[in-house]
């Protein structure tokens, strides 16, 4: 072994970010690296956010592809040979001697042909990039390790766009080399998750996967022209109603309302758009429940993540749902499925306080109907467009379960077990500085049994002002009794006054 080659053996736990995550632009202010143009757009480019300038040219990717693949075989018949399972930080341990002698390796070889050493840089940016292909997220990762980044939406490998916590959307680089690497890396991340391993081929062209860090991953490809990718982040987590009032997603007169409505045991439904904060807003309306209460979450993927919150919720079961694999039974379920019924039905023997039934966009409405008539004052989350809209799209989602479930039977059961419906706007505008996306809680109805025609009565007890944001407008009798759990109803008569509402 020379000193030409000799290279430089990092600790890949304490590396920094090894590419750039955030497009550069040239000396216009376009996209440097070539980005895919969009069909029939002539919109110029969106402002960049400036980051740290990393050499681009650290990481040969065509090479992190290779060492990623032969660590992975060594890695594989290492574990296989040991006398005990290795777990997860023993598996990771071992790999990193696997990368830094593939590196010395590749190195070596490159010198006997002629070519240049490594500099240390190119040696550290090489050795995390096949570290957190292997282990983390690949080309991702610095994504999921950067805290201004909220959402991360991949039309393609090369088009990739950055939602931000801040509000602005940016352009990222690439995630791969080519579609078909990420379709790939996509099926390779989803077969070898520890949390919830997942198949993902043409037979199964969907993927949804919680990663490691938590975070939500939706794929789709072979159905797609490419494939698609969105990664949603949970940034606040111990978020709370006073929060949500300081960031202007609702006033604090609607906090006081939410907040007494929670502890009365109402049950609630937070509809809106996608991304407009329904998840985000369900945690703070949780964080109004006494810690000692136990409570139960029920998910197709985990995103509340009260359970990793113990200092807010002391006891937490949560239940997450999994696909089932290979062919249906006489049945129709697949081998290893657990619904969400399932789990419901599980929960009644573990002396829960609270039943919260995230996000339904199908017949596990029927959940979410069976927490709401426990009486425990359930949340559950949907999209929609309005307040009065979630209704008839929860109307909808029931009847899927089958043609016993007539259009009155569904409507009926929704009026009678959901109190409030508070509905989240999403905003999106152009500016100087980029695209900036605005939520606000926009509207709040009381629903309640009705006429025959519709089924159910619907009354805004807020309704959003010539802004959006949710003012008071009509309060029902007997909310009124919500004074007595901390609701300022002398701060909604005045601000209903005010507003020329009353």
């Amino acid at each position: 072994m020379t000193d030409s080659w000799e290279p430089y053996r990092p600790d890949i736990t304490s590396l920094p970010l090894f590419a750039p995550h955030l497009r550069p632009v040239d000396g216009n202010g376009n996209p440097a690296n070539g980005k895919r143009p969009t069909a029939g757009s002539t919109d110029q480019p969106r402002p960049v956010h400036e980051v740290p300038d990393i050499d681009a040219d650290a990481v040969d990717w065509s090479i992190v592809a290779s060492l990623r693949s032969q660590a992975s075989d060594q890695l594989s018949r290492a574990v296989a040979a040991q006398a005990t399972q290795l777990d997860r930080p023993a598996q990771e341990e071992l790999g990193r001697a696997v990368i830094l002698d593939l590196i010395e390796a590749t190195m070596a070889e490159a010198v006997k042909q002629g070519d240049p050493s490594w500099s240390h840089p190119r040696q550290r940016a090489t050795a995390r990039a096949v570290f957190d292909s292997l282990f983390r997220l690949g080309r991702l990762q610095p994504l999921l390790e950067d805290d201004r980044v909220e959402n991360i939406i991949i039309c393609g490998h090369d088009n990739v766009t950055l939602d931000l916590i801040d509000g602005a959307q940016v352009d990222g680089s690439p995630v791969a080399d080519s579609d078909q690497d990420l379709i790939d890396f996509l099926v390779f991340l989803g077969s070898r998750s520890e949390v919830n391993a997942r198949g993902f081929s043409e037979a199964q062209p969907r993927l949804h996967l919680r990663l490691d860090d938590g975070s939500r991953l939706a794929a789709a490809a072979w159905v797609t022209p490419c494939p698609s990718v969105v990664i949603r982040r949970h940034r606040l987590m111990e978020v709370t109603l006073d929060d949500l009032v300081r960031r202007q997603m609702l006033t604090p007169v609607a906090a006081s309302f939410l907040r007494a409505a929670v502890k009365a045991r109402k049950s609630v439904v937070v509809s809106g758009a996608q991304g407009a904060g329904k998840t985000t807003l369900v945690r703070a309306l949780c964080g109004e429940i006494d810690p000692s209460e136990a409570i139960g979450t029920f998910e197709t993927e985990y995103e509340l993540h009260l359970h990793q919150l113990p200092e807010r919720h002391r006891i937490v079961h949560a239940w997450e749902a999994r696909p089932g694999s290979g062919e249906r039974g006489p049945d129709g379920r697949q081998a290893g499925e657990f619904t969400l019924d399932e789990a419901l039905i599980d929960s009644f023997r573990f002396n829960l306080s609270r039943q919260i039934v995230g996000e339904v966009r199908g017949k596990e409405i029927w959940a979410m109907i069976k927490a709401m008539e426990s009486g425990t004052g359930s949340i559950s989350t949907t999209h929609a467009s309005d307040a009065i809209a979630a209704v008839r799209k929860l109307v909808t989602c029931a009847m899927e379960a089958g043609q016993h479930v007539t259009h009155d039977l569904a409507t009926s059961k929704l009026a009678a077990t959901v109190d409030l419906i508070v509905h989240l706007d999403l905003e999106s505008t152009d500016g100087p500085d980029g695209s900036h996306r605005t939520r606000r809680v926009a509207e709040i109805i009381a629903l309640a049994p009705g006429e025959r025609e519709t089924g159910f009565a619907a009354t805004h007890v807020f309704r959003g002002d010539d802004n959006g944001t949710a003012m008071p407008h009509v309060l029902p009798d007997e909310y009124r009794r919500l004074t007595r759990h901390g609701f300022d109803l002398s701060g909604y008569l005045t601000t209903q006054v005010q507003g020329g509402l009353e």
